[in-house]
């Protein structure tokens, strides 16, 4: 026997393999020629082959309709591409489900937005029946001009782990970390219409491929990613500048406003989440206030409200006093009609700016909202919730300074355009609760 032979033809059948494992591995999911593999759920939207292409046309009276693959995906990367004429909105659902004690079997779970309208949010990620946007592209409008209006478009999206990722015509579009699902079927999306629309409208889509083995995830990116998983920073966030403002556990980096310590009584800290409690016959904790002060940032939080609860995130705080991004329970807090056209009101600048009331961007009590204050070095300012830029200002601007004339702040000469300040949690008697609070600090 030859040995040396032997061993060089192990060597490259083994290279061999192991090549070919690195490679990319393919699977049609749809044949070209029928819907083997596939299921319609929920409407009755009409689904059909020409050309090999799927053809999904309106149909009046019908709710969301979709075509749904039998198999369920956890990891996977998917691309395809689809045409859809103005004026009709669709969307590629995946790790999505339809169970019969969900919503009598309705389709919910992600999916990858086809938004051909003047919003252009193609590529956003969407929450069908369940939580609505996860990743507007307000956050990453960059993305916006990447849709071809009236063409061929592709899709990738990647899923892997708990990392969600989209790409329109091979621009990045959105970033999403979340648990909530991770499997489900992928389904190609007929969205409802309007009583006074006209149906038959198409959307088209072609070349659907998967990859579910050997996965390799694209390049890092500087798109901004929305994290849903509680107090969690991943390396993405890290790499891109951002910390733990609060660790998630502890009362570290704290303390009382004016105060050495963290109030003994009044606030709680239980299952990653750090709460005001409701204020015990007139006695609470009073507000808390970050040990290290900042000038530019990019401040991120969730917060939740319990009925007719009040309380606000503070910047720029001296003392006690500071900017405040408002958090209220609207209907049925009675400050939300104080003030002037509304500067009271959720997410507002309070008394100073009303945040703009977006439907969507509006979570119910008792649910998490994300919140989000920028401040750039130019002191520019803008507040979000949900998704959604709902105020913006810049500090020490004429305007600015105009409104805080008019304000209950007209006598604190100089507020809130120092050069730098603490981030304040407000203690106004009411329960509400925080977490995911992260900070990047902006030069």
């Amino acid at each position: 026997m030859n040995y040396k032979r032997t061993s060089l033809l192990l060597l490259i059948l083994l290279g061999t393999q192991a090549f070919g494992q690195g490679k990319e591995q393919w699977e049609n999911l749809f044949n070209g020629k029928d819907f083997t593999g596939w299921k319609q759920l929920n409407g009755k939207a009409k689904y059909e082959i020409q050309n090999g292409e799927i053809v999904g046309t309106t149909v009046a009276g019908e709710p969301n309709s979709f075509m749904a693959t039998e198999k369920e995906y956890g990891d996977f990367i998917l691309e395809l591409e689809y045409k859809v004429p103005q004026g009709m909105n669709s969307g590629i659902q995946f790790r999505s489900l339809s169970k019969p004690d969900f919503k009598e079997g309705r389709v919910h779970g992600y999916q990858f937005e086809v938004d051909p309208s003047d919003r252009a949010w193609t590529g956003g990620i969407y929450d069908e029946a369940r939580r609505d946007w996860l990743y507007t592209l307000e956050l990453n409008p960059a993305a916006k001009p990447a849709y071809k209006k009236d063409e061929w478009n592709k899709i990738r999206l990647e899923c892997i782990g708990t990392s969600l990722r989209t790409w329109v015509n091979g621009v990045p579009a959105a970033h999403v970390v979340d648990d909530v699902t991770m499997s489900g079927f992928i389904a190609l999306q007929v969205h409802a219409i309007g009583k006074n629309d006209v149906p038959g409208k198409q959307i088209r889509w072609r070349n659907v491929r998967i990859q579910t083995k050997n996965l390799k995830a694209s390049p890092p990116d500087n798109v901004f990613v929305m994290n849903f998983i509680p107090n969690n920073l991943t390396e993405k966030e890290k790499s891109l500048g951002y910390t733990m403002l609060w660790d998630g556990k502890s009362t570290t980096g704290w303390r009382g406003v004016n105060k050495t310590n963290f109030p003994e009584k009044g606030w709680e800290i239980s299952n990653g989440v750090l709460s005001v409690l409701k204020a015990v016959e007139g006695e609470r904790g009073g507000d808390i206030v970050t040990e290290k002060e900042f000038s530019a940032f990019d401040l991120q939080f969730e917060f939740k409200l319990t009925e007719g609860a009040n309380s606000g995130v503070k910047y720029f705080v001296q003392g006690g006093l500071g900017l405040e991004y408002q958090i209220l329970d609207d209907e049925k807090h009675p400050d939300a009609k104080q003030g002037v056209v509304g500067n009271r009101t959720q997410a507002s600048l309070y008394d100073l700016i009303p945040s703009i009331k977006e439907r969507r961007g509006q979570h119910k009590v008792g649910e998490w909202n994300y919140g989000r204050v920028i401040v750039y070095p130019d002191n520019r300012v803008e507040h979000w919730l949900n998704g959604y830029k709902v105020v913006e200002y810049t500090r020490g601007s004429p305007i600015y300074n105009a409104l805080v004339a008019r304000s209950k702040y007209a006598k604190n000469e100089n507020f809130g355009i120092g050069e730098k300040g603490r981030i304040l949690l407000q203690d106004h008697s009411d329960n509400v609760s925080f977490r995911s609070i992260k900070i990047k600090e902006l030069k």
